[in-house]
């Protein structure tokens, strides 16, 4: 048996399938398997993942009716025997030491039930863009910093020991969206097991106009939902930072508005942000550039206009 499954959950993902695949080939740690669940794909996904199947004898290809994401995980966990379970969306790519670093990780850490590391933020085609989710050092008590800052970000960037699934569940597939900050936050709120972080850039998170992290409507409910159900679970330790955890939810929507060019939409994001909590912009350097960015913009481009003439 492994030490590690990596369940990879599939969706008409035939143009980025390959990378994510390819990228798990090239990992300097070799004790794993692959676990691919096509999730009801129309499109050439499963052909793709036969070859691999065919190609390395530690890829498995499982096919399931359409769930969503969240399905596609739990059917992938479900399956698995190893000791470690690391996630990896199939638009997404590790970089080849990341097994191995959460894996020493959790090795020399009994306590440690998460780990994670950065991630790198790229366009539909690859190339990487301006946002480098850096990641957050694990605070004394992760519940409201989790709150605030989804610090683990994405799916893609988290290994977690088995036992912190059989203790808290897995990911509720009630849930459209934020899915993963809604698993990271039943972790933190059980107060059984340690995050670890891990500084350096072990993954890259694919930002396409066709995946869930575009439907931002979509997103700001569902992480509505999700930020009232940890405050349910743990009232004492949420109630006071419940306006400032809204703050950081609309200036990350705002900065994602960003990077789909929509500035209208991130204007919004960010004018609610403030009504939130201003405080932000004050103690958080990228709260404050995000804001002046999209506030200053249409000034910028007035000025550029005006130079060339062409004002009105």
């Amino acid at each position: 048996m492994p030490k590690v499954s990596v369940v990879i959950p599939a969706y008409n993902v035939r143009d980025y399938l390959t990378a994510a695949l390819e990228s798990l080939i090239l990992q300097t740690y070799h004790d794993f398997e692959a676990l691919i669940v096509d999730d009801g794909s129309t499109d050439d996904t499963a052909a793709i993942a036969e070859q691999f199947v065919k190609r390395d004898s530690r890829f498995q290809l499982l096919q399931k009716p359409n769930g969503g994401l969240s399905s596609a995980r739990n059917f992938g966990i479900n399956y698995s025997n190893s000791e470690y379970i690391a996630l990896l969306d199939g638009d997404d790519v590790y970089l080849p030491h990341k097994l191995a670093a959460h894996v020493a990780t959790l090795e020399a850490n009994p306590a440690v039930g998460i780990v994670y590391g950065a991630s790198q933020a790229m366009r539909d085609d690859g190339t990487p863009t301006w946002l480098k989710i850096s990641g957050k050092p694990v605070h004394p008590d992760p519940l409201p910093a989790l709150m605030c800052k989804n610090f683990i970000v994405h799916g893609s960037n988290a290994m977690l020991r088995r036992l912190v699934f059989d203790e808290v569940g897995q990911f509720d597939e009630a849930l459209p969206s934020v899915e993963d900050l809604d698993l990271w936050l039943r972790i933190a709120s059980a107060q059984t097991w340690q995050f670890h972080r891990d500084r350096r850039i072990l993954s890259y998170y694919r930002v396409r106009p066709s995946g869930l992290s575009f439907n931002l409507a979509q997103m700001q409910q569902t992480h509505e939902q999700v930020l009232q159900m940890a405050q349910q679970r743990s009232p004492a330790a949420t109630a006071m930072i419940m306006p400032t955890a809204r703050a950081y939810m609309y200036r990350y929507l705002g900065r994602m508005a960003v990077t789909m060019g929509n500035a209208d939409q991130a204007n919004q994001f960010l004018d609610q942000a403030w009504q939130q909590d201003w405080r932000i912009f004050g103690q958080d350097p990228k709260s404050l550039v995000t804001l002046l960015s999209i506030k200053l913009a249409p000034v910028a481009q007035f000025a550029i206009r005006r130079a060339l003439g062409t004002a009105r």
